[in-house]
């Protein structure tokens, strides 16, 4: 099966259980219905107004169907280049749209049965009649919900279908893609779609699409990344040595369960358990606890658009008190990832690539998207974590909405 109608009660048409086991990663699957009644929580106008702001992440592609040229140009935008577009064959796309408007951020909601810290952003599109990006794959789980209008999608559900690039486009467009399903979906349909299946979208009439994307860092992301933070903390005398040489042969010899995928990932990777024994019986080793935060730190940093400024000076004593004096709201800047594990004694709190050892509760509150209200944070340890992230500029302190309204 790989068409199924959600109903009220069940948005994915089934049982999160059952769509996790039998269609993440492995299929596609059109979801009729997934959104019911969906109203658009923007407009085309307040889309296009976001591909100007310079801090956006937009693109323009313009497709020319009768030499099927693709061009490709970045923002941020101006007003008059909208306005010199054509009457259809365009789409402009704006990434991390969830950052930027709290309405787009709401649908990630529904999303709550797959891991907060695996979700990348919203990207929104508006395409002209005809629009679209052009046949091609994704490395990473997308769910493409429409909004606005209709657009007609064809996928390849072979396997074996050809993955050769176009050398003729700044876009990575297949050269070649055979549909084996088409259809045609409407306001609240949705389309799943895991890594690697080639796809192509076109919109009939005027649409809005949201594409909810996941992160999925690759191999050589994670093995760079943690190449520098384990290289960082050998001392100079680390090198390499071979003392015990002989002649060389012609031969070249050289979690948790979210934890252990990481791993998994790191092929190269020798993970010791037993921290204790990495060191003394296999030199060369990282201790799992290591690995852990070093996890940690990268996936609340990893695809990162904008990083947080931090304040030009440290929150003083007396202003930090004033805050739990009125009881204010501890809110987190949107741009910082947060996500934490269980450590002896309590957690460790990772927000935009910095840790922070706290109690379970204070992990929980600050990784949630809600605003968490200084009254219910007491420990020592969970103040020190909050003041660290307030002066690094993951959180900001503010009156509650109640009293600021008055």
């Amino acid at each position: 099966m790989i068409e199924i109608r959600a109903t009220r009660n069940r948005p994915l048409g089934m049982p999160p259980t059952r769509f996790l086991s039998e269609y993440w990663q492995k299929k596609p699957l059109l979801i009729r219905g997934a959104f019911p009644d969906f109203y658009d929580p923007l407009t085309p106008n307040d889309l296009a107004g976001l591909a100007c702001e310079e801090l956006a992440l937009a693109r323009l592609v313009v497709h020319d169907p009768r030499r099927d040229r693709w061009t490709l140009r970045s923002g941020p935008f101006a007003e008059s280049d909208f306005a010199r577009l054509p009457r259809r064959d365009w789409t402009v796309l704006v990434q991390d749209v969830d950052k930027w408007d709290a309405d787009v951020a709401a649908l990630l909601s529904h999303f709550d049965f797959l891991p907060a810290w695996r979700i990348d952003d919203v990207m929104v599109s508006y395409a002209a009649d005809g629009g679209s990006v052009g046949a091609h794959v994704d490395q990473y789980d997308v769910f493409l919900l429409q909004g606005l209008g209709r657009r007609r999608w064809r996928i390849s559900a072979d396997a074996d279908a050809p993955r050769d690039f176009r050398d003729d486009a700044e876009l990575k467009l297949l050269r070649a893609f055979a549909p084996t399903h088409e259809w045609m979906l409407e306001r609240g349909d949705m389309l799943y779609l895991p890594p690697g299946v080639p796809h192509h979208g076109v919109a009939v009439g005027e649409c809005l699409t949201y594409s909810i994307g996941m992160r999925a860092p690759s191999m050589a992301d994670l093995l760079v990344d943690f190449a520098d933070a384990f290289a960082d903390a050998l001392p100079e005398t680390s090198r390499y040595a071979d003392p015990d040489l002989r002649p060389a042969g012609d031969d070249g010899e050289i979690d948790a369960a979210a934890f252990a995928r990481a791993r998994r990932a790191m092929l190269w990777l020798d993970v010791a358990e037993d921290a204790r024994a990495s060191a003394a019986d296999r030199p060369g080793t990282v201790d799992s606890a290591a690995f852990r935060r070093f996890f940690g730190r990268f996936i609340t940093r990893y695809r990162i658009a904008h990083a947080a400024m931090p304040r030009p000076r440290q929150i003083s004593d007396a202003e930090f008190a004033r805050a739990f004096a009125r009881d204010a709201e501890a809110v987190r800047n949107p741009w910082s990832r947060a996500a934490w594990m269980r450590v002896a004694g309590g957690a460790v709190l990772f927000v935009g690539g910095t840790e922070h050892d706290c109690s379970i509760a204070f992990a929980r509150a600050l990784s949630a998207r809600t605003p968490v209200a200084l009254s219910k944070i007491r420990a020592r340890r969970d103040c020190d974590a909050l003041r660290s992230l307030v002066d690094l500029g993951h959180v900001t302190l503010r009156a509650p909405r109640s009293r600021s309204r008055r």
